[in-house]
Formats: C-alpha cells, structure tokens, sequence
C-alpha cells in the first residue's frame, strides 16, 4: 500500500505536532487541516479541503496508521506510525521531516529537526539515515502497509551539489532524476560516473533485498 500526497502530509502534520506542540495533540479535524495547510515548513504548501483531510484519515485508519480518540466531545485523531514502523525518536523526525518538506540532505535535517530531535553532528544524522535504509525487506509481499524494508533511500547528487539528498520511500521508489530544471548543459564525466555508481549501489541493495524475500518465499513454501 503506497500512500498518495495528500495522506503522506496529513501523517506527517499529525507526526509533528506530536513532537513540537503535545499540549495540543491529539488533534481535532480543524486543528489537523490547519496544520496540513499552513504556510512554514511545508514543501510544497497545499491547500487541502475538509473532504480531502477526511478521505486521507480513512486511508490511515485502515492501514492502522492512525486512531481516532473517542472520549472527547470533539473527534481527535492520533497517528499510530512510531508504533506500527517499530521506529526509534530519531527515525520518526528524520521521516516526519521527508513527509513535510521532500527530499533533503543530512544537513538540511539536522538544521530542521531540533525542534523534533537534536543530533549531535552530521554523522548522527547519517546513521540514523542508513538505518532506515538498511531494514530487512517484508516477509510478506501482500500485506496491505508493509512494517518492514527500507524506509528511505538516497538520491543521486544533483550537479553542483555538496551531499546527496534523501527521500522517503511511503510514497513509492522514486522517479531518480539527475538533471536540475532549464539546464541544458552536459554534466562532466567525472559527475556523470559519479552518478552512474550512486545508482548501481541503489540498483545492488535492491536486488539484495529481493533475494532475501525470495529466499524467504521458497523457505516457506
């Protein structure tokens, strides 16, 4: 089960609010749209409809992603995701910030995060990326919203960039492109062979992984 935009961001909004502001959380239906729509730290900013917030809650609560609060006068909702992914403090900022804001380099997170998590250094942050990157693919192929396998994966360097970018993977394996918008110049060999080995090395854990599930398949069978 791939989640689409509009319930990647009303999980991710409930994700935060659940760090930065738990006097508040969990959250009402108004509360949680105003949190989807509002105008900081949201890349790209949406203007989502009761309806649509709605018809995403549904999604969640059937994957068991969230859960609605019942003893309160007015309906709340709670996401149920740290539990679900088994995820550690830091796994869950580092996923609510990719949800929030797309794909980012492990500086952008660490600068992005105190609020969520505070990382010691870069290499906190690149630790806790792998991690993420490195769990075991899921036993079980059909299962509705997977709890296992790679939550993110990292993308290949843009031209002129310093560090590589990360992206989550609930919404899909990504469309990987190397190319920056209205540019029209050639990369150079030596970023091109920069790249071409960034994709092998994503191209080698996945076929890692599908041989693990494979030979899972054929032990149970």
């Amino acid at each position: 089960m791939l989640l689409d935009p509009t319930t990647l961001r009303v999980l991710g909004s409930l994700m935060e609010k659940e760090m930065t502001t738990p006097e508040n959380y969990p959250l009402s239906l108004n509360s949680l749209i105003a949190a989807c729509n509002q105008r900081s730290s949201r890349e790209p900013v949406m203007e989502l409809t009761e309806e649509e917030v709605r018809q995403s809650l549904h999604i969640l609560e059937e994957a068991s992603l969230v859960m609605p609060t019942r003893d309160a006068r007015v309906p709340k909702f709670e996401h149920r995701i740290r539990t679900v992914l088994n995820l550690r403090r830091d796994e869950t900022a580092v996923l609510c910030l990719l949800l929030l804001r797309g794909p980012q380099t492990p500086g952008e997170l660490r600068g992005r995060s105190d609020r969520m998590f505070t990382f010691d250094d870069l290499p906190a942050v690149q630790a806790t990326l792998d991690r993420m990157a490195a769990r075991p693919a899921a036993e079980d192929p059909d299962f509705r919203f997977s709890t296992e396998g790679p939550l993110v994966v990292v993308l290949p360097r843009q031209p002129g960039s310093s560090a590589s970018r990360w992206m989550h993977l609930l919404g899909g394996v990504p469309a990987i492109s190397t190319e920056q918008p209205g540019s029209e110049t050639r990369p150079s060999s030596g970023g091109l062979e920069a790249r071409v080995a960034e994709l092998e090395a994503v191209v080698v854990r996945l076929e890692q992984e599908l041989a693990r599930l494979r030979a899972k398949v054929e032990t149970q069978a």
